[in-house]
């Protein structure tokens, strides 16, 4: 796993991120702004830096569907509207304020505020962005408005955000990671030691290495562990033959693993007495989100089970058809688990380092009720004896880490 796991990461400079210095956001002050955008969903974000403390507000924007599907245009417009939006209702349209910029797809980075899009993911494929600045593209759309003033900083992932995030409260933390829509990890490297990274040294000694280990597996790698519904997602998917790793473990596939175990076992009359439903047999309609719900029910109780096979249709499910579904739910959420922790045990053995905070963040890690166990246990199992680690919930999010960065970023070029 290790040397298959390294080649995820060490294949090509794209991978590697910024410079290492949370020490320094401790000494910052002020108001600053972050964009988290990862998913259907993005934030805006003010945070306002005093020593050793901060206050943050933030709020969240939807993105349609057809942004989701347009033009590159349509999108940074969209997102410079939002921005526009909420800095007027905070009062601060006038002011000229440091951003940092979350863009959780991967980019090929060629500085702190310079990334080129190497490919949409998580239900993305906005034209005219693949291959082009997003900072660039942000900046144009901020222009066309005309009438807010910022200075963008920094662009990073949603690993970086949530690393920096969580070493502001804790030093420890030395890896950042994302179980949620889609799935990446980044850790500290010692700069001697990232051989792709020829910047001079700022200071720390230290780079995050961003692995993009959601498109691990993608050179067949995986291809002995990958299961048919793994290649029907795959194929179904809007980028077939990319990202293999994440469409094992994340949140917008594991819901749609679950669905077609459920009609194949179905359509053999292995459940509900081989009479299914149309939604049961509707690509996407079984949400990962019910999986996390089922797995919530006490052992022996199929309440939210029995709830959400009435939703779908299934009203004549039986006792035993409760037990099968949470069983099913299990075995595609174990694997999920146990995947990451493989992946993140290849960190931490290689960082070697006797103590390691992992900072996470992600809708499948903070709302499935065992994730965070199975972790804990399959790690223990895999981790070098003479290691340590704890995991850390981020709890405001990889936009705070954004603006952290950018706080940062900005005092220096002072």
């Amino acid at each position: 796993m290790t040397n298959k796991l390294r080649a995820c990461y060490t294949d090509s400079p794209d991978d590697l991120s910024i410079n290492y210095f949370p020490l320094f956001i401790r000494t910052e002050k002020g108001k600053f702004l972050a964009l988290d955008l990862g998913g259907t969903n993005f934030r805006v974000l003010l945070i306002e830096l005093s020593e050793n403390h901060f206050e943050m507000k933030s709020k969240i924007f939807a993105i349609p569907q057809h942004i989701m599907l347009g033009s590159g245009e349509q999108l940074f417009d969209h997102i410079a509207d939002c921005l526009a939006k909420f800095m007027k209702e905070e009062n601060i349209m006038k002011e000229r304020l440091a951003l940092g910029f979350t863009f959780s797809f991967p980019l090929r980075q060629l500085g702190l505020t310079k990334g080129l899009l190497k490919s949409w993911t998580k239900g993305f494929n906005c034209s005219g962005v693949v291959g082009n600045d997003v900072v660039q593209l942000l900046r144009d759309a901020i222009k066309r408005r005309g009438d807010i003033s910022i200075d963008i900083f920094a662009i990073l992932n949603d690993t970086t955000g949530t690393l920096m995030s969580c070493a502001w409260k804790n030093q420890s933390c030395r890896i950042g990671l994302i179980v949620g829509t889609g799935s990446n990890a980044c850790y500290v490297e010692k700069q001697k030691n990232a051989e792709l990274f020829d910047e001079p040294d700022a200071g720390s000694g230290q780079v995050l290495i961003n692995t993009e280990w959601g498109a691990f597996g993608d050179n067949g790698k995986l291809d002995y562990i990958r299961t048919q519904y793994d290649k029907n997602i795959d194929q179904d998917s809007i980028n077939p033959g990319k990202q293999f790793f994440e469409k094992m473990i994340s949140g917008m596939y594991m819901g749609e693993i679950v669905r077609q175990a459920l009609e194949r076992f179905t359509k053999e009359g292995l459940l509900f007495g081989g009479k299914g439903s149309d939604l049961l047999f509707t690509k996407g309609r079984f949400y990962t989100k019910y999986v996390s719900e089922i797995e919530s029910d006490y052992s022996g109780v199929y309440t939210n089970c029995r709830e959400i096979l009435e939703e779908l249709g299934l009203k004549h499910a039986t006792e035993q058809d409760c037990v099968n579904v949470r069983f099913v739910c299990e075995c595609v959420s174990r694997r999920a688990a146990h995947l990451v922790s493989a992946a993140l045990c290849t960190l931490l053995n290689k960082m070697d380092e006797p103590h390691v905070t992992v900072g996470i963040d992600g809708s499948v890690y903070r709302f499935h009720p065992h994730f965070h166990n199975l972790m804990m246990e399959k790690i223990s199992h895999l981790i070098n004896p003479h290691l340590k680690f704890d995991l850390m919930l981020s709890e405001d999010g990889s936009g705070r880490g954004a603006a952290l960065v950018a706080a940062c970023a900005s005092a220096k070029k002072r």
